[in-house]
């Protein structure tokens, strides 16, 4: 993810859980039930148009109340509630703002001709026989090196999806491998902003936290990579037969050069030296508006009469660049900022549920429920996980998926005399990575956003994701790797 500075004035990790002794566990449940039925039934029932296109956010809304009106029973004022929802928002204000420079980095990356660029030289290196494990490791190179699984899908991720598509992959497999090989960079990356939470809640070092984490992350990465190296060699493509046709196509519809690549390698560059994201982004917009105007006069007089009014059009609204292959129109195709409108209403609802939640005293009340099932020390490995991947699903928000029960089960561990290690490994493998399984999470929201995959389509397929807290719950079973509190730990 990116720098937490850049994504929210407020230090989550010095954020303060809501008790609320009026509150038991039964109706803290209450909209948490509720709000999956909803969700469950609008997905799986209603095809996601129970109340139109935006079902879901409706829906969140609706969990939004329901919590308030138990919040009401339990004697907790309207004003803490509308606090809470309030510091929820300014969390993401950041992120939204992303959110929206990054539908205007796609638009302007299409007429500008980076994506086509990228996708032109792709399929020229890229076969569908190494395609997918070799999406994981760009994506895991770049995200280490970036610290930022955002960054990493809004890159290199875009321009994957592309190639693979005309390659004849599914987009789910391709998302699943961009997102698995971004999310162990995340991971492991000094830089993310996760990998310094976790440890700064658990009471560790950082490199003892990353150090401590390749014990479980590893193999889970190298398994991730032989799970997709087997699914490339059995899988069917139609693109491979029609790549020299593809590669006419764009050719003689894109002005395609080398020189094209600066623009990505500029954002990476800024990214590396820790420019705010804002800023890369925001330069990465601008020079793609620039190479537009000097590479592609002919693709900008195609879209509208003012070749500014096309640069326009391509950072606000829908662009679409028609060529002679089909494949290639769907690929071709952007939606700009209000593209993202979608991702961001889902994200605001999102967290106007997580902060009556977290207002009404639920998050804590629920986290405290799984704390008492931590009596052994599988047990609270077990329950420390259920409380990060239930926080990732209620609250919408992975920061808090680490911040809370990273404070609820610290002492837990230093009782059961283990190293705080232990706990921001667990943080880790069950609170970042899974996140982005949800489809109404920030990460989920975003990924999906980004890269034009639904969460459905692409979460079988992020197989690092769900198979970490897998991995962390199996070392935890057979005490592997489990290290002991020692005087020098504490």
């Amino acid at each position: 993810m990116l720098n937490k500075k850049n994504l929210s004035e407020i230090k989550i990790q010095d954020q303060k859980i809501i008790q609320n002794k009026e509150l038991n566990i039964l109706e803290a449940l209450i909209p948490v039930v509720l709000l999956m039925t909803m969700l469950a039934y609008n997905i799986f029932i209603a095809g996601g148009e129970l109340l139109g296109e935006y079902s879901n956010q409706f829906i969140l809304l609706t969990g939004g109340f329901i919590a308030a009106i138990v919040g009401f029973f339990n004697k907790v004022p309207l004003k803490i509630m509308l606090n809470e929802v309030w510091e929820n928002l300014k969390s993401v204000f950041v992120p939204i703002l992303i959110l929206f420079l990054v539908g205007a980095l796609a638009g302007t990356w299409l007429v500008s001709g980076v994506i086509p660029a990228m996708v032109y030289y792709g399929l020229q290196v890229l076969s569908p026989s190494i395609f997918l494990p070799a999406s994981v490791i760009i994506a895991a190179i770049i995200s280490i090196a970036t610290g930022s699984s955002w960054t990493t899908s809004a890159t290199v991720g875009i321009a994957l999806v592309g190639i693979g598509t005309a390659l004849g992959i599914q987009p789910g497999m391709i998302a699943g491998a961009v997102i698995s090989g971004a999310y162990f960079g995340d991971k492991m990356s000094p830089l993310s902003d996760t990998t310094n939470l976790a440890p700064a809640m658990a009471g560790t070092g950082l490199f003892t936290h990353i150090k401590y984490m390749a014990f479980t992350t590893v193999p889970t990465i190298i398994i991730t990579l032989i799970v997709f190296s087997i699914i490339s060699l059995n899988i069917e493509t139609t693109g491979s037969a029609d790549v020299s046709g593809l590669l006419t196509t764009i050719k003689t519809t894109f002005q395609i050069t080398p020189y094209l690549f600066v623009v990505p390698l500029v954002v990476i560059a800024l990214i590396l030296l820790k420019t705010k994201p804002l800023i890369a982004l925001g330069a990465g917009v601008i020079l793609a508006a620039i190479f537009a105007f000097i590479f592609q006069n002919e693709v900008l007089s195609s879209l509208s009469n003012s070749n500014l009014k096309a640069i326009t059009n391509a950072v606000f609204v829908d662009t679409e660049i028609i060529t002679n292959n089909e494949k290639l129109n769907e690929l071709f195709s952007a939606g700009g900022m209000k593209g993202m409108l979608w991702t961001i209403f889902l994200i605001t609802c999102a967290m106007v549920f997580g902060g009556v939640m977290d207002a009404i005293g639920a998050l804590a009340k629920i986290t405290k429920a799984l704390l008492k099932m931590a009596t052994s020390i599988f047990g609270l490995f077990f329950s420390t996980t259920m409380s990060c991947l239930g926080l990732n699903v209620i609250a919408s928000d992975q920061y808090l998926a680490i911040v809370i029960p990273g404070k609820m089960f610290k002492k837990a561990f230093e009782d059961k005399k283990l190293a705080p290690e232990n706990l921001s490994r667990t943080l880790e493998d069950s609170g970042t990575v899974t996140s982005v399984l949800i489809p109404w999470n920030t990460c989920g929201a975003y990924q999906s956003g980004v890269l034009g995959v639904g969460v459905a389509e692409y979460a079988v397929f992020a197989v690092f994701n769900w198979l970490s807290p897998i991995m962390t719950l199996i070392f935890a079973a057979f005490q592997i790797k489990i290290r002991q509190l020692t005087t020098k730990n504490v």
